[in-house]
């Protein structure tokens, strides 16, 4: 049984199809045209849609498009058409419908088509976002990239800046409906890769920042790959950091890195695509709330913005600017007030973590003390990772450590 949303403008339509789907079991929910399904489509969150071509506001093929292009299209769509909108049933099942139902609709039909639309419908997937990529030239050589890479079963890795859009990347890339288990830590590794073992199977393993794993983990890593390719896992890795230089430098495994670089994309920065800026913000509110929309002035002036954190620090901006505005329209006043919490924080927390009122001297020392605390931290002061991490040598690493007056507890090293 699953939950239904019906979207048609005849209230005897709906009632009667409501009526047929109640009986065999299933949650219904009806909506009489684009907004109000717009609307329920966000707050019944439903398994199946059944979507009349022809509505007065805006037509199914349109809502269709809307919820394909920002990653909402995670459930099937059976689109419903009348006499002369045959042709664009079909078309629309060429963008991701499910399948086609002509009106009349017949009974055994309509049961049929659901049952195994809801068979079809992923289980245990983890929550949908927004997937869009934007419209320029750069992200239309992303998408065909992408497009040439889905449904394969070579490893991905996917180089970005900061929050560039990998992980939206493997969404596009992770077959529907398959499991997928996501790394983004060595203490994730170690409390999730024992999944592997039992029962998971051709679904996908993302392992998201993956010079993050020790070298101990990347060797358990690099031992499990060709069982996990053999028993029909696609992995895929991304890195802000340059896997290449961490090799050469020996803090990375260079067959592994070799193994994961099958098939390699660039993820381009905001600021290379910055006409994008407006598609996936928009994409990005209709994910939190499908009824706001910003003004033009409002997306012009996202657009003019530098995002050196790119795609994560423009979600807080479009969220933070929803939950500020009063009204449906997102006007360019909430945009910039958003903006200037955002960067007035940048700067009280960057002032905060460190003291700029000191000599040159003085200011590098407090910053080699923090930062070595943190890795001894990290690394529970096993010092060949340590020096692994900060990419220095074990006896210049321990004359820092003397010069500073940072004292470690000797450890059994690993």
């Amino acid at each position: 049984m699953g939950k239904i949303l019906v979207v048609d403008d005849e209230v005897g339509i709906r009632e009667l199809l409501s009526e047929i789907l109640r009986e065999e079991g299933h949650e219904v929910s009806l909506a009489e045209n684009a907004s109000k399904a717009r609307e329920r489509f966000s707050t019944f969150s439903p398994d199946l849609v059944l979507l009349d071509i022809w509505m007065p506001d805006s037509d199914g093929v349109t809502l269709l498009k809307e919820w394909s292009s920002t990653g909402a299209l995670t459930m099937p769509v059976i689109m419903m058409s009348g006499h002369g909108t045959i042709d664009t049933a079909v078309e629309a099942t060429k963008m991701g419908a499910f399948t086609y139902l002509e009106k009349p609709i017949a009974l055994q039909k309509l049961l049929a088509t659901v049952t195994g639309a809801l068979s079809r419908a992923p289980k245990n997937t983890t929550s949908a976002t927004y997937v869009s990529l934007g419209k320029s030239e750069a992200a239309a050589d992303l998408k065909r990239q992408l497009e040439a890479l889905r449904g394969g079963t070579a490893p991905v890795f996917l180089r970005e800046q900061p929050g560039s859009g990998a992980d939206q990347c493997v969404q596009i890339l992770v077959e529907r409906g398959s499991k997928l288990l996501e790394i983004d830590s060595e203490q994730a590794y170690e409390e999730k890769i024992g999944l592997l073992d039992t029962e998971f199977s051709k679904g996908a393993i993302y392992f998201r920042e993956i010079s993050r794993l020790t070298a101990t983990q990347q060797l358990d890593l690099l031992a499990r790959v060709p069982d996990l390719l053999k028993k029909g896992v696609r992995i895929f890795a991304s890195s802000a950091v340059s896997l290449n230089d961490l090799a050469s430098q020996r803090l990375f495994d260079v067959k592994l890195l070799e193994g994961l670089s099958t098939a390699t994309i660039t993820v381009p920065p905001l600021c290379d695509r910055r006409d994008d800026i407006i598609e996936i913000a928009k994409a990005m509110l209709f994910a939190i709330s499908p009824t706001k929309y910003f003004s033009a002035a409002a997306l012009n002036k996202l657009r003019s913005e530098e995002w050196p954190a790119n795609i994560i620090q423009l979600q807080a901006a479009v969220t933070a600017s929803a939950e500020l505005a009063k009204s449906e329209e997102i006007g360019v006043r909430e945009v910039e007030v958003t903006i200037e919490k955002i960067s007035s924080a940048e700067k009280r927390d960057l002032k905060e973590a460190f003291n700029f009122d000191v000599d040159y001297r003085t200011a590098r020392e407090d910053f080699e003390r923090r930062y070595l605390e943190y890795h001894l931290s990290r690394e529970g002061g096993n010092m060949s990772r340590v020096a692994q991490k900060a990419g220095l040598e074990r006896t210049h690493l321990y004359r820092k450590l003397k010069q500073l007056g940072l004292k470690v507890q000797k450890k059994m090293e690993e």
